[in-house]
C-alpha cells in the first residue's frame, strides 16, 4: 500500500472518506444511537423478550440504524436475517446461543480495552454458533471504532487485493487475521488516516467495490475493474448530489421548527453539531440556546439527547416540551432511538415526540413507528409531521398559535 493510494482516496470528493467518514454528520450521531440499541438488545435477551425472529426485534433496529450509514454498510443486516430452512443464524430459536450472543454484546459494551474486545470475539468464534460469523464486527465497530474494523464482502475483497491474500468470507479466523493486518497497516499510515479504523475500512471498501484500483493488475482484470468503477462512480455521484439536496432540506425544516418554537415563546435547542448552521441568513447559534435543562439523566444519555435535531423547552418550568427528529432518506431508526432515550429520562414529564419526514415516506414512517421495539413502549408515543404540511402552516403557526398543542392539528398520526 502506498501513500499515493491513500491520498487519491482522500482527495476524491466522492469517495466514502469524504461522503461518509468525514463528510457525514449522521455518522457521528449514529454511534450513540446504535450503542443505545445494543443495550436494548442485551436487555431484551436478558429478560427473555427478544423473540425468535430477526423481524421486529431490537437487533433489527440496531442493524437498520447501521445500514442507514449507506455505502460501506449496505447489506449489513443480511447476515442476521432469520433463515428458517437453514436455521441460521442460530441465535433466535436456540436459547443457549441467544444468551451467548447477549453476553457477548454486554461484554463489548462494558469493555474499555482492546484486549477485552478481542477476547470476547474469540469466545464468540469458539462458540461456533451456526451462521453467526464475523459480520458481528460491523456492530462492534460502532462500540469500539478504534479497536475493530467493520466487515463485509467488499472490504474483504479490497483487503485481498491490497495485501495479495485469499481470505474467505464468513471465516472468523480470516477476520481476526485481517484485523491484525489492518491495525498494523493503519499505524504505519496513521498521519494520513485516523485512529478510527472506519477510514481504513473505507479505503478497502473502495478497492473491493472497484472505485479504486492498484497499479500492477493484469490488463484484463484492470479493464474489468475500470468498467465497474465507471458505473460505480456514476452512481456515487448521483448519491452525493441527492445527499446535498436532502441536507439542504433538512436545514430548512430545522429552521422552520426553530422559528415556530420561538414564536410560541419556547427556548429552542438545536443539535449541538448543527449549531454552526444557518438558513436564510439566520444563524442557528444566535436563534437557539446552547444548554438543555437538567433532567437527571446520565452524561451518556445527555450526550445522545443533545444530538436530537430540535427541542423546545418551557423556560418557566425548565422542562422539555417537544422533541423533533428531521429525517431524510435514511436515519429513521437512529433518530427514534435518540428520542426514546429522552423519553426514558422524562418519565415524570409530558413531552411530545415528532418525526418530521418527506410526505412520500409516510408509509415507511408509519411502518417503523409500529415496530414492536417502539410500539410496545407505552411512555413513548410519536407523531408524524410531513415536510409539506409543516411548510404550508409554518407562517400561520408563528402568527396565530399559542402553544405546542397546535402541532396536533397538523400531525398526520400520533402513535
Amino acid at each position: 500500500m502506498t501513500s499515493d493510494l491513500i491520498l487519491h482516496y482522500k482527495t476524491d470528493p466522492e469517495s466514502v472518506y469524504n461522503t461518509w467518514f468525514i463528510g457525514n454528520e449522521a455518522r457521528l450521531k449514529a454511534f450513540r444511537s446504535i450503542r443505545r440499541g445494543v443495550k436494548d438488545t442485551v436487555e431484551a435477551i436478558s429478560s427473555n423478550s427478544f423473540g425468535n425472529d430477526f423481524r421486529g426485534s431490537t437487533l433489527e433496529v440496531v442493524l437498520n440504524a447501521i445500514t442507514e450509514q449507506k455505502q460501506v454498510f449496505e447489506g449489513a443486516a443480511h447476515p442476521f436475517y432469520w433463515k428458517p430452512k437453514l436455521r441460521i443464524p442460530d441465535i433466535y430459536e436456540n436459547e443457549v446461543n441467544k444468551k451467548i450472543f447477549g453476553a457477548f454484546l454486554h461484554a463489548c459494551l462494558s469493555a474499555t480495552r482492546e484486549s477485552q474486545v478481542l477476547d470476547e470475539m474469540s469466545r464468540l468464534a469458539d462458540a461456533k454458533i451456526k451462521g453467526l460469523g464475523p459480520s458481528v464486527a460491523s456492530i462492534v465497530y460502532f462500540l469500539h471504532p478504534t479497536f475493530v474494523p467493520p466487515f463485509n464482502t467488499a472490504i474483504l475483497n479490497g483487503f485481498n487485493a491490497m495485501f495479495g491474500t485469499k481470505l474467505k468470507l464468513g471465516c472468523w479466523q480470516s477476520y481476526l487475521s485481517m484485523r491484525e493486518t489492518i491495525v498494523e497497516a493503519n499505524k504505519q499510515h496513521q498521519s494520513l488516516l485516523s485512529n478510527d479504523l472506519g477510514a481504513f475500512a473505507g479505503l478497502l471498501f473502495e478497492l473491493g467495490s472497484g472505485r479504486l484500483t492498484i497499479a500492477g493488475n493484469a490488463d484484463v482484470t484492470l479493464k474489468i475493474l475500470q468498467e465497474k468503477a465507471a458505473k460505480l462512480a456514476e452512481k456515487r455521484h448521483k448519491d452525493v448530489i441527492e445527499e446535498q439536496r436532502e441536507e439542504s432540506e433538512h436545514t430548512q425544516v430545522q429552521h422552520m421548527l426553530i422559528r415556530i418554537g420561538r414564536a410560541l415563546n419556547y427556548q429552542v435547542f438545536v443539535a449541538r453539531n448543527d449549531r454552526n448552521r444557518s438558513c436564510h441568513g439566520e444563524s442557528f447559534a444566535q436563534l437557539t440556546t446552547p444548554n438543555l435543562p437538567n433532567i437527571g439523566a446520565s452524561s451518556d444519555v445527555m450526550d445522545t439527547v443533545s444530538l436530537i435535531d430540535v427541542i423546545w423547552i418551557d423556560a418557566k418550568n425548565n422542562k422539555i416540551i417537544c422533541a423533533f427528529e428531521v429525517e431524510k432518506s435514511t436515519s429513521i431508526y437512529s433518530g427514534m432511538l435518540r428520542m426514546k432515550d429522552l423519553a426514558r429520562s422524562l418519565s415524570d414529564q409530558d413531552c411530545h415526540f415528532y418525526l418530521v419526514a418527506p410526505d412520500k415516506r409516510e408509509r415507511e414512517v408509519v411502518a417503523q413507528i409500529n415496530r414492536p421495539a417502539f410500539k410496545g413502549d407505552l411512555d413513548f408515543t410519536i407523531g408524524y409531521l410531513p415536510f409539506n404540511t409543516l411548510k404550508q402552516h409554518c407562517d400561520s403557526m408563528c402568527t396565530l398559535a399559542d402553544n405546542h398543542e397546535v402541532l396536533k392539528k397538523i400531525a398526520r398520526f400520533e402513535f
